[in-house]
């Protein structure tokens, strides 16, 4: 499936992840070796661990409900970085969880617009006040 823009590869990703699909998300990324994903608290994966990674947390896992915010598109030619913040729901009702903040990569080939990169990592504890 080509995707035309890369607003539409990662909204394909984030369904994939809700969904809980690993077919999905394999259509998502690149076909390549330069292909990577980091996770918190997961090593860096690249190549086809990328897919065998996503896979893996699909049967321990299953699916999530996410919700994604914008917070800036870099687009330059074939290449696109999209800088996201991600909560998961799944605490208490209507409350999402704490921030998660991401960086998507994309590159234009010849089959559309495909994921390149996936980082994302928690948000930064608040520092704490002197004397505590």
């Amino acid at each position: 499936m080509p995707f035309d823009t890369p607003q539409d590869a990662e909204d394909a990703f984030y369904d994939a992840l809700e969904a809980g699909d690993p077919a999905a998300m394999t259509q998502v990324w690149e076909d390549s070796e330069g292909i990577a994903c980091l996770l918190p608290m997961t090593p860096l994966v690249m190549g086809r661990e990328v897919l065998q990674l996503w896979r893996s947390i699909f049967e321990q896992a299953g699916a999530f409900d996410i919700q994604v915010r914008h917070i800036a598109w870099i687009e330059a030619g074939e290449t696109a970085i999209h800088l996201i913040e991600e909560r998961m729901q799944g605490g208490a009702p209507g409350q999402p969880g704490p921030a998660i903040y991401g960086t998507n990569v994309f590159r234009k080939g010849a089959d559309g617009w495909r994921l390149l990169i996936h980082q994302n990592s928690p948000t930064p504890q608040a520092p704490s006040a002197p004397g505590a």
